[in-house]
């Protein structure tokens, strides 16, 4: 009885996705009736069902166009899609992750990409990746003070009991973490020749320069959950490209992370007594100018928050042309720097969540 339930839904959630996806492509009813047929044919053998290449490569797409939290769904449709499905050994699934770095970062010139791995089967993932990025610096804790990034902590520790050693800077690049299941995971240095890293730099404070800041090109995440028509990837790492407030306004500002904003300060020789001097305003707004400089500098794509936020409203008019709504979780869209200046700020969003799409999954258990 719960297998027949669970392949009740399953065949379910297939044909939805069948119908959405096809009739997107264009493709006859009567050809959706065909696959459909198909589909519980081999649900009723198997338990599940497989994905033809086009069908993963919509789904993914339209996952991206359903993801509440991204601001830049506009491009959704220009996604690169690599298929990885039969790579289930970590020395195949690393080979393919570099190929996606490599592609990805492309000189600078950013492409949006996914490469999907194969899909959880009877409740086990054949394969998973530990890393939170594909690209992610490292964090060192010594008592109260954190070298690094604080976010990474765990996985550095994971990292180091695996034999890896890292030179105990703000900027190490950490390394993969791939795990075949039912086997102890394994640990795989990212190649530095793909690895392209923007140094930050002010256009206008010299003494800036001297802080040593930098950050990875390529934000490519990769511990979520791509789900397709009622089919599960656990590993389907993928990447935009950043918006400059995300560097500038979060990860090197948060005080729980790299927390520049007092050193920014000082280098501007700014009154930090007191809030009402706005100094933390100031400094902020000088750190975002520095990062976007440099991305620009190194000619490395990216964003800035005024520019996104104009490209979610296109996004929003094209939604509505097509008939879909429009999903959106208003915390998230919202940029850290100036939010009341952007047009999503004035609005309220459903944040109802539509499928195919990416969610939140825990970490693999370790063997």
């Amino acid at each position: 009885m719960v297998q027949s339930t669970k392949t009740n839904k399953l065949l379910m959630e297939a044909t939805q996705f069948i119908n959405h996806c096809y009739d997107e492509l264009n493709i006859s009813k009567e050809n959706q009736l065909k696959r459909i047929e198909e589909i519980k044919n081999e649900i009723n053998t198997t338990g599940t069902y497989s994905h033809k290449t086009f069908e993963l490569t919509h789904g993914a797409k339209m996952a991206w166009r359903n993801s509440n939290r991204c601001i830049g769904r506009l491009l959704w449709n220009t996604l690169h899609i690599f298929d990885a499905r039969d790579a289930l050994t970590a020395e195949d699934a690393y080979e393919k992750l570099v190929n996606h770095i490599d592609f990805a970062t492309n000189g600078g010139k950013i492409r949006s990409t996914i490469t999907i791995f194969a899909p959880r089967k009877n409740g086990e993932d054949p394969i998973r990746i530990w890393n939170h990025q594909l690209l992610r610096y490292a964090g060192y804790k010594e008592g109260d003070k954190v070298i690094g990034d604080s976010t990474s902590i765990k996985l550095t520790k994971m990292c180091q009991r695996m034999g890896w050693k890292g030179d105990n800077t703000h900027f190490d690049i950490l390394p993969l973490v791939i795990q075949e299941t039912g086997k102890k995971p394994k640990l795989f240095e990212v190649p530095k020749e793909i690895i392209k890293e923007v140094p930050i730099t002010h256009p206008q404070l010299d003494d800036f320069n001297k802080l040593g800041v930098k950050w990875y090109a390529v934000p490519i995440i990769s511990n979520m959950r791509l789900e397709i028509g009622g089919i599960d990837y656990p590993m389907a790492p993928f990447n935009g490209w950043y918006m400059g407030t995300e560097i500038g306004a979060r990860n090197l500002a948060d005080q729980d992370r790299y927390n520049l904003l007092p050193k920014v300060a000082k280098i501007m020789e700014l009154d930090t007594k007191s809030n009402s001097s706005l100094w933390i305003d100031k400094a902020l707004i000088e750190l975002n100018i520095a990062v976007i400089h440099s991305y620009q500098k190194e000619h490395v794509t990216l964003v800035d928050h005024h520019t996104a936020a104009k490209q979610f409203k296109t996004f929003e008019e094209n939604e509505r042309k097509n008939g879909r709504p429009i999903t959106g979780n208003w915390a998230w869209l919202i940029p850290p720097l100036s939010p009341a200046t952007t047009d999503i700020y004035h609005k309220p969003y459903s944040n109802d969540i539509l499928t195919p799409n990416y969610f939140i999954q825990a970490d693999p258990p370790e063997n």
